[in-house]
């Protein structure tokens, strides 16, 4: 069998620009880009509801907009595609150099498009809801964890729209909205409830993820490198892309660009129409930088380190919940680089083998959202 190519290669830049542009176009046509209350308000429309869909590949990161979520996109098939060509501009080897990511993406979307098939019903609640968490979590994991070929791919995007999604639908509003809480805590607690289940599924009837004959493209060598400064801003900026599990400075730059000019165009478009990016932004590098120079030996001896929690959790839930003052800025960052990581190893380490390591990186979100965003609310309040 051939390595899947859900469009050729050499197509799917162009094809995704051209979707851009089409949708650059069509908002243009009616005089404004708009923002996002409009949005959510005109879901039964064909227009806004693909922009959500599209949206929600960008909204782990908080961003919640079909640009971050175009250029992400962008960026990680230019990362790639020169991967596959061995080019040194390529950054970190996009999917950790395991060359897997057009199956990634592939079970990542199918699994985005399966959950909004049949969840997209509850958005008519009028309320928001975590219709993008398969997207980012249990059908790129199986694929990372058991390789290539169609098997892998369709069976993790089910399992993603049958047990993710769900899960975190009843967390978020069942447990999230009733208790006011910040509801990163219900979407990654229902990722990590779900993948537990998922896997052990897997591990109860192994034809479900027995992989095909294609066979899963080595990794390369790891490269040696000497932790300085130019590694430390590279680190930071690959951060961005680590949720969906890219992690590659190339599609966290498309990411970090098609939200800027998406706040551009409407400032109340990304972030939940919080106006709030800025600040949102700032903490996320701020959090990461933290977390590199903090656990570079850690990066030194293990090779790969969760610095990139607190961008998609802690920091983002403190600035939506308490603003962005430069108290919750970067009070959330430092106590989300200190806290989070060092958890979400600890757990890790104590998962069965058959399990996905992500699963100790989203129960550490939750811990630690918990506990940390209220403890810069008080500190904000107190220093006010």
């Amino acid at each position: 069998m051939r390595t899947l190519r859900v469009v050729d290669r050499k197509h799917l830049p162009m094809v995704l620009f051209a979707s851009l542009l089409l949708m650059l176009v069509a908002s243009l046509a009616h005089g404004q880009w708009p923002d996002y209350s409009q949005l959510a308000a005109t879901l039964d429309q064909p227009l806004s509801r693909l922009r959500w869909i599209v949206g929600d590949i960008s909204e782990v990161a908080f961003y919640k907009h079909e640009l971050p979520a175009l250029g992400l996109l962008l960026g990680a098939c230019l990362a790639h595609w020169a991967h596959v060509h061995g080019y040194r501009w390529q950054g970190f080897a996009i999917c950790y150099g395991s060359g897997l990511w057009p199956w990634v993406f592939t079970s990542s979307l199918l699994g985005l498009l399966l959950s909004q098939a049949l969840w997209g019903w509850t958005l008519a609640s009028g309320t928001w809801q975590p219709t993008f968490v398969a997207f980012v979590s249990l059908p790129a994991a199986m694929v990372l964890l058991f390789g290539p070929g169609w098997r892998v791919t369709l069976s993790g995007a089910l399992l993603g729209a049958l047990l993710v999604t769900p899960a975190s639908l009843l967390m978020v509003n069942y447990l999230c909205y009733p208790l006011q809480l910040p509801l990163v805590v219900g979407n990654v607690s229902g990722m990590a409830l779900a993948s537990l289940v998922a896997f052990l599924l897997c591990r109860r009837f192994p034809s479900w993820v027995r992989c095909s004959h294609v066979p899963a493209a080595p990794k390369p060598a790891a490269p040696q490198h000497d932790y300085g400064v130019v590694w430390t801003l590279r680190r930071v900026l690959a951060d961005f892309s680590e949720a969906p599990f890219f992690g590659n400075e190339l599609a966290s730059l498309g990411l970090l660009l098609g939200v800027l000019l998406a706040y551009l165009l409407a400032p109340a478009a990304p972030a939940y129409g919080s106006l709030l990016l800025i600040p949102m932004v700032a903490g996320q590098a701020l959090a990461s930088l933290v977390g590199v120079l903090l656990w570079r030996g850690q990066w030194q001896a293990r090779g790969w380190y969760p610095t990139y929690i607190p961008i998609v959790s802690i920091v983002p839930a403190a600035v939506l919940t308490h603003g962005g003052s430069w108290q919750v800025v970067v009070g959330s960052a430092v106590l989300g680089a200190l806290v989070a990581p060092p958890l979400a190893a600890a757990i890790t380490q104590r998962l069965p083998a058959y399990m996905h390591g992500y699963i100790g990186n989203v129960l550490s979100m939750a811990i630690s959202t918990l506990g940390i965003v209220p403890l810069v609310g008080w500190f904000a309040g107190g220093a006010a």
